[in-house]
């Protein structure tokens, strides 16, 4: 009775809330950005009046026409009417006559109002909170399975079966982060207009239109047919259990479904299937490259093309085919690229492992932290399964039943992305006769077409007509105004995408299921032959002493062509042949080194006989960890601290090549004489940092702006490997080709060092000593949307000053581009761990925020600063120990046992 109380008062002040930011917002001329959702960049400013997404009255804009009373007619998310009006015959309250009387009515509200309010909002919060102890009977259960909560929030569960444990995993899931699962399958689904609308920008609907394009979810339901009994089992268990919670759940939605009005739709197995398509898009985007080098193939030299993106492969320049050269693409390509939506930030990771011969424990110890973009809450989840036959813990992602990256009790494993070259764009040629055909090798072929309906909220639907070809979708009809279903489309050139992560008969999924079950280092390596994308660098080691690297996923073999930029496909000359043979991957066990790093560095040398990527990011962090590791033995303590490592090798080791020039006089001088005496640690407390990486940001923008021009934005980063290219070997680059005089590297680099320590006197004061990098460089993990609502914003973010930055193991990148906050913190390890083969209990955990996604729970953020300090969980302990530490413990029961919710 108390929780439907708290759930009615829950409802109400969210129906108030609501209308009050609705109101706010309408008096603003110029509203802020829409709330996106979680994970998800923000929207430009929008103009004029607000439409509020989402409203009861479908079709008209909030609040500017008048709407029913609050309740009236049917009460919302099945609940009755928290109020009813009195009786007719009932005294009706009157206020005191006479003017003190008055007063003093009024006094009195004004006294009572704040605790009200309070009380009001304590209820609001308590009605959001999962039920965490006592029992629940919910619907498939084959038997009683436990949820042990530890203090952290952390669940352990506790089973007879894998199936009930697959179940309550999903239930638990549900419990803590059902928006942020609710997102994804809508991002992957094509459906996040439907959700939020355009009334604040228009990214949902890009999002959209390039996921129904690419037929993300489409290719789930495909991946679906490729599970084998016991891996479907397991999906269909998990998706019982997220049903489950939606079913039988006491408290009300999380308050983002609050506020968009939204209840959500029953879970399936091809919600969990379309975060897998997500992963594979994020980090196997390099199709977005194709198009920017056909971009400044414009405007720059081969030669200038070979310096901007070095080839390790010799003889092998990147330039246009000759079929291409008349064609004029730019209108196309600039397009193409305007409508994309952004994805995400950059993508990387770090892994090591060591045999038993270089630990001292004489196991193996396996060290692993993913890096993607930092967000609250963070991708990953903390998560535990034990049944009679079957171990798992580590990190799992909202919305699938497996452990992503973990052990299972007998083998360890992790993962960094390849950053191999496994998408290639087609340019093909609509048939001048018809143009809902296009040329191929033996004569056209009709492109086929699908309409795909777009709802939006607030606004009409909209028909995209889809267009593929035999290489894959065509993304260059996304910028295309809603077309006619004759699919006739255009009749100039278009660009399809071919990427094995799209193919029906992706393995992927299957794959993970079976590595989450690999009893040896042997069945590992069988497990990821059927992984397909996106191509993983995969370190393992079991409990006998066996160790491997390998390099999962499928790799195309190309006719001719390099896979930099858009090949003509009307030749075939430049088709696929078949993907490189699993044994023909990179691999290697037990090596004689006693180790395997890799943090995205390349994973061969140029004497491997196949073509792997166009080029690799930055060895810093790789070089610095074999230096680390040296030739010693190293304890799981040992291993931790070099996860946390603030070495920045490029301002250790390039730095001294800049401080060679002479350096301007006054604050500049002061800044440099502080540099000359550092060691390279970016350290949040230390000025240097904060110097050096500015200096580093403003030298990039004075040597390669003027040449790149409007295409510069999407080049800058930090780039240290390029400027020690031009100083030492192609100084022509410093030359401003904006001005009259011939500029050198040494103007470049005293000019450069001038403008960077001025922006920071501007911000900070002109006492560089007194700088710190702590005050700009800061983890900002928000909420994407709940951070831009007044009154809640405050509470939706988690901020800590952070060390390290591109270049450090414990990488901090940030925002580099930005005019006004180019430091801050956006990408990072959201996820660290370290696997003690010895003894797996012994290992070490942490996530960037906490296990829930509601703002009001305490376990939201409440591992922040255990994991910027570079602090760790332990995921073990039998039931017993759990509850005697105070953890809590929810039941779940069939419920035909006739079991009721206490």
């Amino acid at each position: 009775m108390l929780r439907r109380s708290l759930i009615r008062a829950g409802e109400t002040c969210a129906f108030h809330l609501r209308a009050a930011l609705a109101r706010a917002l309408s008096r603003s001329a110029s509203p802020p950005a829409a709330p996106p959702p979680a994970g998800y960049p923000p929207h430009p400013t929008q103009q004029g009046p607000v439409q509020y997404p989402g409203t009861p009255y479908p079709g008209a804009p909030y609040p500017q026409q008048p709407a029913p009373p609050p309740y009236a007619g049917q009460p919302v998310y099945g609940t009755q009417p928290p109020y009813a009006p009195p009786p007719p015959n009932r005294p009706r309250f009157r206020l005191p006559r006479g003017r003190w009387g008055k007063v003093a009515a009024v006094a009195g509200v004004l006294v009572l109002l704040p605790p009200v309010a309070l009380l009001g909002t304590y209820l609001w919060m308590r009605a959001q909170q999962p039920q965490t102890s006592g029992t629940v009977a919910i619907p498939g259960s084959g038997a009683p399975a436990e949820i042990v909560r530890d203090d952290r929030g952390v669940v352990h569960i506790f089973a007879a079966t894998e199936r009930d444990a697959y179940r309550a995993l999903g239930y638990a899931h549900a419990q803590d982060r059902l928006w942020q699962m609710e997102t994804m399958r809508r991002a992957g689904a094509g459906r996040l207009a439907e959700l939020i609308g355009v009334k604040y920008g228009d990214f949902a609907l890009r999002t959209d239109r390039l996921m129904r394009t690419l037929g993300i979810r489409r290719s789930a339901e495909a991946m679906a047919a490729t599970l084998s009994p016991d891996a479907r089992a397991a999906f269909d268990a998990y998706a019982e259990g997220v049903n489950a919670y939606l079913e039988t759940r006491s408290e009300a939605l999380p308050l983002e479904f609050q506020l968009l009005r939204h209840t959500p739709e029953p879970w399936t197995v091809t919600d969990s299937l379309v975060w897998a398509k997500l992963m594979a898009l994020q980090l196997s985007a390099n199709y977005r490259d194709e198009l920017f080098r056909s971009r400044v193939l414009e405007r720059l030299s081969p030669q200038q093309i070979d310096d901007l993106f070095p080839s390790e492969a010799p003889g092998s320049p990147t330039t246009l085919a000759g079929e291409l050269r008349g064609m004029d693409m730019r209108d196309m390509v600039r397009r193409t690229l305007a409508a994309l939506p952004q994805m995400g930030f950059d993508t990387a990771s770090n892994e090591w492992v060591l045999t038993g011969a270089r630990t001292t424990t004489g196991k193996p110890i396996l060290a692993n932290d993913p890096h993607l973009g930092l967000e609250a809450p963070i991708l990953w989840y903390l998560a535990r399964i034990v049944t009679p036959g079957f171990t798992s813990a580590g990190a799992t992602v909202p919305g699938v039943p497996l452990t992503i990256l973990g052990h299972n009790g007998k083998v360890a494993w992790g993962f960094t992305t390849t950053h191999s070259d496994t998408q290639d764009l087609f340019v093909e040629k609509p048939d001048p006769q018809d143009p809902s055909r296009y040329l191929t090798p033996d004569g056209s072929e009709p492109f086929e077409t699908r309409a795909e309906t777009i709802a939006i909220a607030g606004e009409a639907s909209q028909t995209l007509t889809v267009r593929s070809t035999r290489h894959g979708p065509v993304i260059s009809d996304l910028d295309a105004p809603p077309a006619d279903s004759s699919g006739g489309g255009s009749a100039g050139p278009v660009l399809a995408l071919s990427f094995p992560g799209l193919a029906d008969d992706d393995t992927s999924a299957e794959a993970l299921y079976r590595l989450n079950h690999a009893a040896t280092a042997e069945a590992a390596r069988d497990a990821l032959r059927l992984h397909v994308a996106p191509q993983q660098n995969v370190v393992y080691a079991d409990v006998t002493g066996e160790v491997g690297f390998i390099t999962p996923g499928r790799v195309p073999i190309r006719r001719k062509g390099d896979g930099s930029v858009p090949v003509p496909g009307w030749t075939g000359e430049y088709d696929w042949t078949g993907f490189l043979p699993y044994y023909a991957l990179p691999q290697a066990v037990n090596p004689p080194s006693g180790q395997f790093v890799n943090a995205n560095n390349a994973v061969v040398g140029r004497d491997y006989p196949y073509r792997l990527a166009t080029e690799w990011p930055d060895p810093s962090r790789a070089r610095r960890i074999v230096e680390m590791l040296g030739a010693g033995r190293h304890s799981v303590e040992d291993v931790a601290r070099q996860q946390m490592d603030i070495v920045s090798l490029p301002a250790r080791d390039f730095l001294p090549e800049l401080l060679k020039y002479p350096t301007p006089p006054g604050l500049a001088s002061d800044a440099a004489a502080l540099l000359r005496s550092w060691d390279g640690r970016m350290d949040r407390e230390r000025p240097e940092p904060l110097i050096f990486t500015m200096w580093l940001r403003e030298l990039v923008r004075a040597v390669f702006a003027d040449e790149l021009g409007s295409d510069f934005a999407a080049y800058w980063d930090l780039r240290p490997e390029a400027l020690r290219r031009v100083i030492h070997d192609r100084p022509e680059w410093c030359d401003d080709v904006t001005t009259p005089q011939k500029e050198s590297c040494a103007d470049m680099i005293g000019r450069s060092l001038e403008t960077a320590v001025a922006a920071l006197a501007e911000r900070h004061g002109s006492n560089p000593k007194s700088w710190r990098w702590g005050d700009d460089h800061k983890a900002d993990l928000s909420h994407r949307m709940l951070s831009r609502l007044p009154l809640i914003g405050g509470m939706a973010d988690v901020s800590v000053e952070t060390d390290g930055d591109f270049f450090t193991v414990n990488r901090g990148s940030t925002t580099i581009r930005s005019a006004t906050n180019p430091f801050r913190h956006v990408h990072g390890a959201g996820f660290r761990a370290v696997y003690d083969l010895a003894d797996l209990d012994n290992s070490r955990f942490v996530i960037a925020t906490g296990q829930s996604g509601n703002i009001w729970s305490r376990h939201w953020g409440d591992l922040v600063e255990m994991w910027r300090d570079g602090g760790a969980l332990r995921l073990a302990g039998d039931r017993g120990t759990l509850i005697s530490a105070g953890a809590e413990v929810l039941t779940l029961t069939p419920r035909n046992t006739g079991t009721t919710n206490k």
